[in-house]
This record gives structure tokens, sequence and C-alpha cells, in this order.
């Protein structure tokens, strides 16, 4: 039985690396704007997921969060720092899976930084707020699923190869590697 790659006429993986893999985590980031934030990955059965929403994504390619100091999610990194961030950005392309490092800290420049009034909702007495801390999320390794050329190509070839009977699939994945 032929898998779907051995019937592809292109080369579809690409792992990426430094400066490369942050410029494509930026990207994919941007196109979904939140996540799955899932915490209690080793130490916790079931592991914890909640959306969260990433605030920024700095050169290194840390991505950076507010949160509330009380909240589960900040208790659960307390006791294992490692997490599992997936983001979707459409129905077909724009997939991202990172593993990462967390580290908790109520820095009142990064607070100021990365705030927003839409914030307001969750902290309540605004940039101020008592409650707010900051989760840097450093990656340890990730993988990517996306399309080479953009969805408009990306559909134009699914429908020709639908035609002719040929798998012409635009997409692309490999590992990322920060």
């Amino acid at each position: 039985m032929d898998s779907i790659n051995k019937q592809q006429p292109e080369d579809n993986f690409k792992d990426l690396g430094g400066p490369e893999a942050i410029t494509k985590i930026k990207e994919l980031v941007d196109s979904a704007k939140s996540c799955f934030f899932i915490s209690n990955i080793k130490t916790g059965i079931p592991a914890s997921i909640r959306p969260m929403s990433v605030q920024k994504i700095d050169d290194e390619g840390n991505l950076w969060f507010l949160s509330a100091k009380d909240s589960h999610k900040n208790s659960d990194i307390a006791h294992d720092p490692m997490v599992h961030l997936l983001f979707q950005g459409s129905a077909h392309s724009d997939f991202l899976n990172i593993y990462g490092i967390a580290q908790i800290t109520d820095d009142k420049e990064k607070i100021e930084e990365l705030w927003e009034p839409i914030l307001k909702v969750w902290f309540t007495e605004g940039e101020d707020d008592p409650r707010i801390s900051v989760i840097k999320v450093e990656p340890t390794e990730g993988y990517y699923w996306d399309n080479k050329h953009g969805s408009a190509i990306a559909f134009v070839k699914q429908l020709v190869g639908a035609a002719i009977g040929k798998t012409l699939d635009d997409s692309i994945e490999g590992k990322l590697k920060v």
C-alpha cells in the first residue's frame, strides 16, 4: 500500500533551525494568535489544557504570555516547567507544535510591554493588577505543517491533482530547532 508521501512528486519535508526556525514560529503564531497551552505534561494525569493568547514572540523565539498568579496554570508550571503549545492558524495550514520550558516572573517592565487594554477583562485593576504574572516559554523543540506557496496555490494544486488523479500537495512540514 502506497502512502501519500510516496505518490508525492515534490519534496514536502524541510527541517528548520536557528533564525529560519524562529521566523517560521513567528509566522505561524501570528497566523493563529492563540494556542492550546498544555501544562502538567510530565507530572499530571491528565495534562491540563487551556486556550491562551500569545502576547509576544521575541527575537530568540521565546513566547510570552500574561497569566494570573493564582491560576492552575501557574501552579502546574511551578511543579513542572515543561509545557506543550498547539497552534492552528487555518483549517488547512499554519499548524505548529512547540515543546518548551516555562518560567514565571512578575517583572513590571515586561507586564507593561505586553499589556493590552482587552486584558482588563481578566485583570480588572489594569496593568497594575497585583495578580498579573508573566510566563516566558523557551522552545526546546517543535514541528510545523504549512503550505509552501500560500493557501490559494495549495488549493489550486489540490484541485488539479484531484482532476488528474495525482497527489499534488503544496504542503511542507518539518522539525524546528531554535
